[in-house]
Protein backbone atom coordinates (compact mmCIF):
# COMPACT_ATOMS: atom_id res chain seq x y z
CA UNK A 1 0.00 0.00 0.00
CA UNK A 2 2.77 2.38 0.68
CA UNK A 3 4.50 1.61 -2.65
CA UNK A 4 1.56 2.41 -4.49
CA UNK A 5 0.96 5.51 -2.61
CA UNK A 6 4.87 6.65 -3.43
CA UNK A 7 3.87 5.78 -6.97
CA UNK A 8 0.54 7.86 -7.37
CA UNK A 9 2.62 10.77 -5.95
CA UNK A 10 5.11 10.56 -8.28
CA UNK A 11 2.68 10.35 -10.58
CA UNK A 12 1.02 13.27 -9.78
CA UNK A 13 3.98 15.13 -9.81
CA UNK A 14 4.88 14.27 -13.19
CA UNK A 15 1.67 15.39 -14.13
CA UNK A 16 2.07 19.04 -12.10
CA UNK A 17 5.39 19.17 -14.18
CA UNK A 18 3.76 18.19 -17.46
CA UNK A 19 0.96 20.43 -16.94
CA UNK A 20 3.29 23.61 -16.46
CA UNK A 21 5.66 22.40 -19.76
CA UNK A 22 2.00 22.55 -21.14
CA UNK A 23 0.85 26.19 -20.04
CA UNK A 24 4.52 27.62 -21.06
CA UNK A 25 3.89 25.68 -24.55
CA UNK A 26 0.30 27.29 -24.95
CA UNK A 27 2.43 31.17 -24.32
CA UNK A 28 4.91 30.26 -27.36
CA UNK A 29 1.93 31.87 -29.56
CA UNK A 30 1.26 35.10 -27.57
CA UNK A 31 5.14 35.07 -27.10
CA UNK A 32 5.68 34.71 -31.26
CA UNK A 33 2.71 37.15 -31.94
CA UNK A 34 4.54 40.11 -29.81
CA UNK A 35 7.38 39.65 -31.10
CA UNK A 36 5.68 39.30 -34.61
CA UNK A 37 3.60 43.14 -33.83
CA UNK A 38 6.44 44.51 -32.18
CA UNK A 39 8.32 44.21 -36.20
CA UNK A 40 5.33 44.93 -37.30
CA UNK A 41 5.38 48.22 -35.53
CA UNK A 42 9.10 48.91 -36.54
CA UNK A 43 7.99 48.94 -40.07
CA UNK A 44 4.26 50.19 -40.39
CA UNK A 45 4.87 53.86 -41.70
CA UNK A 46 6.97 52.48 -43.95
CA UNK A 47 4.64 50.12 -46.32
CA UNK A 48 3.21 52.94 -48.23
CA UNK A 49 7.04 54.47 -48.63
CA UNK A 50 8.88 51.74 -48.94
CA UNK A 51 6.80 48.31 -49.29
CA UNK A 52 4.01 48.69 -51.91
CA UNK A 53 6.17 51.30 -54.12
CA UNK A 54 9.09 49.15 -54.64
CA UNK A 55 6.77 46.04 -55.00
CA UNK A 56 5.09 47.73 -57.70
CA UNK A 57 8.38 48.65 -59.35
CA UNK A 58 10.26 45.43 -59.34
CA UNK A 59 7.00 44.13 -60.27
CA UNK A 60 7.16 46.55 -63.51
CA UNK A 61 10.57 46.46 -63.84
CA UNK A 62 11.32 43.21 -64.02
CA UNK A 63 8.31 41.79 -64.90
CA UNK A 64 7.04 39.20 -62.19
CA UNK A 65 7.64 35.45 -63.65
CA UNK A 66 5.62 33.70 -61.00
CA UNK A 67 3.89 33.64 -57.74
CA UNK A 68 6.59 32.50 -56.18
CA UNK A 69 9.14 34.84 -57.24
CA UNK A 70 6.92 37.43 -55.79
CA UNK A 71 7.22 35.86 -52.51
CA UNK A 72 10.34 36.07 -52.44
CA UNK A 73 10.92 39.32 -53.48
CA UNK A 74 8.33 40.16 -50.61
CA UNK A 75 10.40 38.63 -47.78
CA UNK A 76 13.46 40.03 -48.73
CA UNK A 77 11.87 44.18 -48.94
CA UNK A 78 10.38 43.30 -45.85
CA UNK A 79 13.02 42.10 -43.68
CA UNK A 80 15.10 45.36 -44.99
CA UNK A 81 12.75 47.47 -44.25
CA UNK A 82 12.62 46.02 -40.48
CA UNK A 83 16.61 46.24 -40.69
CA UNK A 84 16.69 50.37 -41.82
CA UNK A 85 12.92 50.88 -39.26
CA UNK A 86 15.07 49.50 -36.28
CA UNK A 87 18.38 50.74 -37.23
CA UNK A 88 16.71 54.19 -37.94
CA UNK A 89 14.31 53.99 -34.75
CA UNK A 90 17.01 53.09 -32.61
CA UNK A 91 18.16 56.66 -33.23
CA UNK A 92 15.32 58.63 -33.06
CA UNK A 93 13.68 57.83 -29.73
CA UNK A 94 12.97 61.88 -28.83
CA UNK A 95 11.71 62.40 -31.91
CA UNK A 96 9.25 59.33 -32.28
CA UNK A 97 7.50 60.10 -28.91
CA UNK A 98 6.67 63.17 -30.38
CA UNK A 99 6.07 62.23 -34.20
CA UNK A 100 4.91 58.67 -33.52
CA UNK A 101 4.84 57.68 -29.90
CA UNK A 102 3.23 54.14 -30.40
CA UNK A 103 6.55 53.00 -31.94
CA UNK A 104 8.46 50.36 -30.41
CA UNK A 105 10.48 52.15 -28.63
CA UNK A 106 8.83 55.36 -27.25
CA UNK A 107 5.82 53.12 -26.08
CA UNK A 108 7.97 50.82 -24.06
CA UNK A 109 8.37 47.27 -26.21
CA UNK A 110 11.92 47.70 -26.57
CA UNK A 111 14.84 49.48 -25.10
CA UNK A 112 17.26 52.02 -27.23
CA UNK A 113 19.83 49.18 -26.33
CA UNK A 114 17.77 46.20 -27.07
CA UNK A 115 16.41 47.69 -30.04
CA UNK A 116 20.59 48.24 -31.04
CA UNK A 117 21.53 44.87 -30.65
CA UNK A 118 18.31 43.93 -32.74
CA UNK A 119 19.70 46.13 -35.11
CA UNK A 120 23.06 44.69 -36.05
CA UNK A 121 21.59 41.06 -35.22
CA UNK A 122 19.65 42.10 -38.62
CA UNK A 123 22.77 43.33 -40.45
CA UNK A 124 23.59 39.84 -40.07
CA UNK A 125 20.71 38.00 -41.27
CA UNK A 126 20.02 40.25 -44.11
CA UNK A 127 24.15 39.56 -45.08
CA UNK A 128 23.21 36.06 -44.90
CA UNK A 129 19.44 36.12 -46.22
CA UNK A 130 20.73 37.71 -49.54
CA UNK A 131 23.43 35.12 -49.97
CA UNK A 132 20.80 32.75 -50.64
CA UNK A 133 20.29 34.65 -54.09
CA UNK A 134 23.74 35.73 -55.77
CA UNK A 135 26.22 38.25 -55.69
CA UNK A 136 23.88 41.01 -56.94
CA UNK A 137 21.35 41.12 -54.23
CA UNK A 138 24.50 41.03 -51.25
CA UNK A 139 25.62 44.13 -53.01
CA UNK A 140 21.99 45.27 -52.99
CA UNK A 141 22.24 44.53 -48.93
CA UNK A 142 25.71 46.15 -48.24
CA UNK A 143 24.71 48.75 -50.32
CA UNK A 144 21.56 49.61 -48.15
CA UNK A 145 23.41 49.07 -45.12
CA UNK A 146 26.00 51.71 -45.97
CA UNK A 147 23.14 54.29 -46.44
CA UNK A 148 21.59 53.51 -43.06
CA UNK A 149 25.10 53.70 -41.30
CA UNK A 150 25.75 56.91 -43.08
CA UNK A 151 21.84 58.27 -42.57
CA UNK A 152 21.67 56.93 -38.63
CA UNK A 153 25.17 56.86 -37.22
CA UNK A 154 27.45 59.17 -39.47
CA UNK A 155 24.93 62.20 -38.92
CA UNK A 156 23.69 62.53 -42.37
CA UNK A 157 20.25 62.77 -41.60
CA UNK A 158 20.84 66.16 -39.92
CA UNK A 159 21.53 67.81 -43.50
CA UNK A 160 18.93 67.98 -46.37
CA UNK A 161 21.81 66.87 -49.51
CA UNK A 162 22.57 64.41 -47.23
CA UNK A 163 19.01 62.79 -46.42
CA UNK A 164 18.51 63.31 -49.86
CA UNK A 165 21.51 60.94 -50.96
CA UNK A 166 21.36 58.21 -48.14
CA UNK A 167 17.24 58.32 -49.45
CA UNK A 168 18.39 57.56 -52.61
CA UNK A 169 21.19 54.81 -52.16
CA UNK A 170 18.41 53.42 -49.78
CA UNK A 171 15.52 53.13 -51.86
CA UNK A 172 17.76 52.27 -54.97
CA UNK A 173 19.34 49.56 -53.50
CA UNK A 174 15.53 48.14 -52.35
CA UNK A 175 14.38 48.30 -56.02
CA UNK A 176 17.60 46.48 -57.48
CA UNK A 177 17.21 43.50 -54.64
CA UNK A 178 13.65 43.60 -55.38
CA UNK A 179 14.46 42.88 -58.70
CA UNK A 180 16.98 40.52 -58.31
CA UNK A 181 14.88 38.34 -56.32
CA UNK A 182 11.41 38.71 -58.41
CA UNK A 183 13.95 37.53 -61.85
CA UNK A 184 16.67 35.11 -60.12
CA UNK A 185 16.46 31.57 -58.86
CA UNK A 186 17.68 30.62 -55.30
CA UNK A 187 20.91 28.83 -55.44
CA UNK A 188 19.78 25.99 -54.26
CA UNK A 189 16.93 25.81 -56.20
CA UNK A 190 16.74 22.75 -59.29
CA UNK A 191 16.35 25.13 -61.80
CA UNK A 192 19.41 27.18 -60.91
CA UNK A 193 21.80 27.31 -63.40
CA UNK A 194 24.69 29.30 -61.44
CA UNK A 195 23.87 32.47 -63.87
CA UNK A 196 20.85 34.36 -62.50
CA UNK A 197 19.18 36.23 -65.15
CA UNK A 198 20.78 40.10 -64.37
CA UNK A 199 18.73 43.24 -64.93
CA UNK A 200 18.58 44.50 -68.33
CA UNK A 201 19.17 47.75 -69.77
CA UNK A 202 15.65 49.01 -69.22
CA UNK A 203 15.72 47.96 -65.72
CA UNK A 204 19.09 50.08 -65.00
CA UNK A 205 17.62 53.51 -66.78
CA UNK A 206 14.37 52.56 -64.50
CA UNK A 207 16.13 52.43 -60.94
CA UNK A 208 18.44 55.37 -62.36
CA UNK A 209 14.69 57.25 -63.32
CA UNK A 210 13.50 56.50 -59.99
CA UNK A 211 16.65 57.38 -57.77
CA UNK A 212 16.67 60.98 -59.37
CA UNK A 213 12.81 61.43 -58.37
CA UNK A 214 13.58 60.25 -54.97
CA UNK A 215 16.05 62.65 -54.74
CA UNK A 216 14.69 65.67 -56.13
CA UNK A 217 11.42 64.95 -54.14
CA UNK A 218 11.55 63.20 -51.27
CA UNK A 219 11.31 65.82 -49.01
CA UNK A 220 7.69 65.80 -49.48
CA UNK A 221 8.13 63.60 -46.46
CA UNK A 222 9.60 66.19 -43.77
CA UNK A 223 6.38 68.69 -43.99
CA UNK A 224 4.43 66.51 -41.24
CA UNK A 225 7.37 65.72 -38.99
CA UNK A 226 8.97 69.41 -39.13
CA UNK A 227 7.50 69.53 -35.12
CA UNK A 228 10.00 66.44 -33.97
CA UNK A 229 12.79 67.30 -36.54
CA UNK A 230 13.10 70.98 -35.11
CA UNK A 231 12.96 69.73 -31.64
CA UNK A 232 15.81 67.54 -32.73
CA UNK A 233 17.58 70.77 -34.10
CA UNK A 234 17.96 68.68 -37.64
CA UNK A 235 17.81 70.85 -40.77
CA UNK A 236 15.34 69.71 -42.97
CA UNK A 237 14.33 71.71 -46.36
CA UNK A 238 10.54 72.61 -44.66
CA UNK A 239 12.38 73.67 -41.87
CA UNK A 240 15.18 75.84 -43.50
CA UNK A 241 13.27 77.30 -46.35
CA UNK A 242 9.82 76.23 -45.54
CA UNK A 243 8.35 78.43 -48.88
CA UNK A 244 10.86 77.57 -51.18
CA UNK A 245 10.24 73.52 -50.14
CA UNK A 246 6.37 73.57 -51.34
CA UNK A 247 7.29 75.71 -54.23
CA UNK A 248 9.52 72.92 -55.65
CA UNK A 249 7.68 69.87 -54.71
CA UNK A 250 4.67 71.49 -56.74
CA UNK A 251 6.97 72.40 -59.65
CA UNK A 252 9.03 69.19 -59.19
CA UNK A 253 5.80 66.51 -59.50
CA UNK A 254 4.44 68.70 -62.24
CA UNK A 255 7.56 68.55 -64.28
CA UNK A 256 7.74 64.39 -63.38
CA UNK A 257 4.39 63.88 -63.89
CA UNK A 258 4.34 65.36 -67.65
CA UNK A 259 8.39 63.75 -68.13
CA UNK A 260 7.60 60.31 -67.11
CA UNK A 261 4.03 60.26 -69.39
CA UNK A 262 6.70 61.46 -71.97
CA UNK A 263 9.79 59.16 -71.41
CA UNK A 264 7.71 55.62 -70.51
CA UNK A 265 5.03 56.63 -73.40
CA UNK A 266 1.87 55.71 -71.94
CA UNK A 267 -1.28 56.08 -73.21
CA UNK A 268 -2.57 59.81 -73.39
CA UNK A 269 -5.36 59.02 -71.21
CA UNK A 270 -3.16 57.53 -68.57
CA UNK A 271 -0.94 60.44 -69.09
CA UNK A 272 -3.60 62.85 -68.26
CA UNK A 273 -4.39 61.32 -65.05
CA UNK A 274 -1.03 60.80 -64.05
CA UNK A 275 -0.34 64.14 -64.32
CA UNK A 276 -3.57 65.26 -62.27
CA UNK A 277 -2.69 63.27 -59.78
CA UNK A 278 0.81 64.59 -59.79
CA UNK A 279 -0.90 68.65 -59.65
CA UNK A 280 -3.32 67.51 -56.98
CA UNK A 281 -0.62 66.57 -55.08
CA UNK A 282 1.76 70.03 -55.81
CA UNK A 283 -1.05 71.97 -54.68
CA UNK A 284 -2.15 70.60 -51.58
CA UNK A 285 1.26 70.70 -50.40
CA UNK A 286 1.41 74.41 -51.81
CA UNK A 287 -2.18 75.59 -50.42
CA UNK A 288 -2.86 73.50 -47.30
CA UNK A 289 -0.63 73.84 -45.06
CA UNK A 290 -1.18 71.84 -41.49
CA UNK A 291 0.17 69.34 -40.06
CA UNK A 292 -2.51 67.09 -40.98
CA UNK A 293 -2.99 68.68 -44.11
CA UNK A 294 0.82 67.42 -45.07
CA UNK A 295 -0.08 63.47 -43.48
CA UNK A 296 -2.52 63.32 -46.23
CA UNK A 297 -0.88 64.85 -48.97
CA UNK A 298 2.06 62.59 -48.13
CA UNK A 299 -0.57 59.86 -48.66
CA UNK A 300 -1.24 61.07 -51.58
CA UNK A 301 2.48 61.50 -52.59
CA UNK A 302 3.02 57.35 -52.30
CA UNK A 303 0.26 56.88 -54.55
CA UNK A 304 1.64 58.92 -57.36
CA UNK A 305 5.02 57.21 -56.63
CA UNK A 306 3.26 54.28 -56.80
CA UNK A 307 1.49 55.59 -60.22
CA UNK A 308 5.21 56.32 -61.33
CA UNK A 309 6.90 53.59 -60.80
CA UNK A 310 4.22 50.70 -62.34
CA UNK A 311 4.68 52.96 -65.73
CA UNK A 312 8.28 51.05 -66.76
CA UNK A 313 5.62 48.21 -67.35
CA UNK A 314 4.37 49.81 -70.35
CA UNK A 315 7.84 49.25 -72.37
CA UNK A 316 7.56 45.44 -71.11
CA UNK A 317 4.08 44.96 -73.17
Amino acid sequence: MANFLVICSKTCIDLSASSSVIAGLSEVPYFLWCQLYTCLLFTWTDYKTIMFPVTLFASAVAPVQSISNLLHGLAWIWIHLLLCNVSNQAQSRHEDSINHPWRPIPSGRLTEHQATRFRWALVLFCTLYSTFYGKQNVLATTTLITATIFHDNLGMSGNPLGKNLCNVGGYTSFEFGAIINIIGKLFFSPSYTGSPNPPDALSFTAIVISGTLIFTTIHAQDFADVEGDFALGRTTLPICAPELSRLLILIALAIWSIGLGWFWDIHPLCQIVFVAIGLLVGIRYYYWRTPQDDKVSYLLYNVWICCAHILPLNCRM
